[in-house]
């Protein structure tokens, strides 16, 4: 099975390279899951449902979020009917949403995605490790689903390197997102699981995470209240990591994708 993850989707211009690269590549790879974190989408702050719909059309399957999940109030409403938004599966019970969904390919087969948010440096949440483990016991890798993803929302990289070894051998991919910024670490586990630290944004490089530089510079340097954070406004780059799986679904390659300015480009040539 071929699966691709792309990171946080910073505003209007992550929308944008989102929209312009995902069709083609869905097309040019023949693609079978794609999950896209898009907790960000709106403004770099939450989700719409208008931008949820974007999303999907433009060839996401799954939606992941994190900390930002409800920061647009219309959240806490759409998300109960829409099964392809996942937020974190270790919010307290009765927060409204699902933290994990089933995506059957057009081939038929079975992806769980699974989304958690780490407690490092975060809000406190209730264990991630025991609400991954929740979700991965009712819908087990090679038994009932084909496939499993898991986006780890977290700050720290202990944590998410924690997670990878927690679930190797029971996912397919587990994947870091929150901190905007692509590690070099992607690779394949002992027990078969593809891991990265963190996928990178798709969002505008020239920038703070994603935002406009000059209010975060004056902040940190003054230590002083200022205005709200801009989206900035330049052409974005899409990140992510591409992974192909064996019959057990399990991760047999990995590479990962940075498309556009400012980085250097990568995407998996074995899949040209």
């Amino acid at each position: 099975m071929r699966l691709l993850f792309l990171g946080d989707v910073i505003g209007r211009p992550g929308r944008a390279v989102v929209g312009a690269h995902l069709p083609k590549l869905r097309e040019r790879w023949r693609l079978d899951c794609v999950v896209v974190n898009g907790e960000n989408a709106a403004g770099g702050f939450g989700i719409t449902e208008a931008i949820c719909e974007e999303l999907i059309l433009a060839g996401a399957d799954a939606v992941t979020l994190g900390n930002h999940s409800f920061d647009q109030r219309e959240a806490l409403v759409f998300i109960g009917r829409q099964p392809r938004l996942v937020r974190p599966a270790n919010y307290p019970p009765g927060t409204p949403g699902r933290g994990a969904t089933v995506v059957e390919t057009q081939a038929g087969a079975r992806v769980l995605v699974v989304n958690v948010m780490g407690r490092v440096f975060l809000d406190p949440m209730d264990d991630p490790f025991a609400a991954v483990d929740r979700e991965l016991d009712a819908c087990p890798l090679g038994a009932a689903a084909d496939a499993v993803i898991v986006d780890v929302h977290a700050e720290a990289t202990s944590e998410k390197q924690a997670f990878g070894h927690f679930l190797d051998g029971r996912a397919s991919l587990v994947v870091g997102t929150h901190t905007h910024v692509p590690t070099a670490d992607h690779r394949i586990l002992p027990g078969g699981t593809a891991y990265l630290t963190d996928s990178g944004m798709c969002g505008d490089y020239d920038s703070v995470i994603g935002m406009q530089k000059d209010e975060p510079l004056r902040r940190m340097i003054q230590k002083t209240p200022g205005s709200r954070w801009e989206v900035a406004g330049g052409e974005a780059t899409l990140c992510g990591l591409a992974v192909e799986t064996d019959a057990n679904g399990l991760a047999t390659r990995v590479a990962a994708l940075r498309l556009g300015p400012h980085l250097e480009e990568s995407w998996p040539r074995f899949w040209d």
